[in-house]
């Protein structure tokens, strides 16, 4: 099971506060039952934690893992994906799976913790690989090769059912994985870390910033501070240039690189997506963009 949580402090800039974060586990969600698409009864927005996000490339829906089960925020009213699971960690695959953990609600049949579990269905239903009754991932990362997760320890896996341990010795706060080839980042209080071997060995980036958040896409990269600040990278993680900051205390990142090379970087906060065509100098709340 994952250990007792460890603080990440660190400090804002001139005179504010100073951020506080908690890899923190969730109670179990309510029950899983439940349609396999409906409108979040009451909400504009999901009001359970945001625990990881998935934007379609080509459609722009936006997807956010929750507390409460799997919402797409990106339609008019917001549509609640699937059952009702605590999706602590959540990733998509190349092929456009999704992978999940965490815990289920009274009355499902997934034990608790729910290991990891995966979705062919766009998270209409789900489907335990391993670990059932065992693990609850908190971090949780897709590569070309495979599934990387946190539990207490870095663990990797080629095709979601069978684990193998990492050679790390630090504790992720998030974890990023790019879908086309193996290069994987893991942030930590400490620092970044990166892998080019879908997680089995990892090395620390020099002179990177301390971010929060990673992004991978296309070779690039984008990644968000405790405080807001965005950073974007052309060589996957290797070096970092700042670029604005985001409204909001972020909760999930995505990224997609477009035809010119620029990424549009996806940020989900506590109240709104904000969406950024600019390699993150500007964003704009997704429910007033035209994208």
């Amino acid at each position: 099971m994952l250990p007792l949580s460890r603080p990440w402090r660190v400090t804002r800039s001139a005179g504010a506060a100073v951020v506080v974060l908690f890899l923190a586990s969730c109670s179990a969600a309510v029950p899983q039952e439940a349609p396999s698409e409906h409108s979040a009864d009451g909400h504009s927005y999901p009001a359970g934690h945001i625990h990881g996000m998935s934007v379609d490339p080509g459609t722009n829906r936006v997807l956010l893992a929750t507390h409460d089960g799997l919402f797409d925020v990106s339609a008019s009213p917001v549509v609640q994906i699937g059952p009702t699971i605590d999706l602590m960690g959540f990733t998509q695959a190349a092929n456009g799976d999704f992978y999940a953990s965490g815990h289920p609600g009274p009355g499902s049949d997934l034990p608790d913790p729910v290991g990891l579990i995966r979705s062919t269905d766009g998270g209409k239903t789900w489907e335990p690989l391993s670990r059932q009754g065992e693990s609850d991932f908190h971090a949780l990362a897709a590569s070309a090769s495979a599934v990387v997760g946190f539990e207490g320890e870095l663990l990797v896996s080629a095709d979601g059912t069978e684990w193998e341990p990492a050679t790390a010795d630090f504790q992720p706060y998030h974890l990023a994985g790019a879908s086309r080839d193996n290069t994987v980042l893991a942030t930590t209080e400490d620092g970044l870390q990166r892998s080019t071997d879908d997680g089995a060995t990892w090395s620390a980036v020099p002179d990177a910033p301390l971010l929060m958040l990673t992004a991978l896409s296309e070779g690039q990269a984008a990644g968000i501070t405790p405080d807001g600040r965005i950073f974007t990278s052309e060589d996957a993680g290797l070096t970092w240039t700042e670029q604005g900051t985001v409204p909001g205390e972020a909760a999930a990142i995505d990224a997609q690189v477009l035809d010119d090379s620029t990424l549009r970087i996806w940020v989900a906060t506590a109240d709104s997506v904000q969406v950024s065509n600019d390699n993150g100098r500007t964003f704009t709340n997704i429910r007033s963009s035209h994208q």
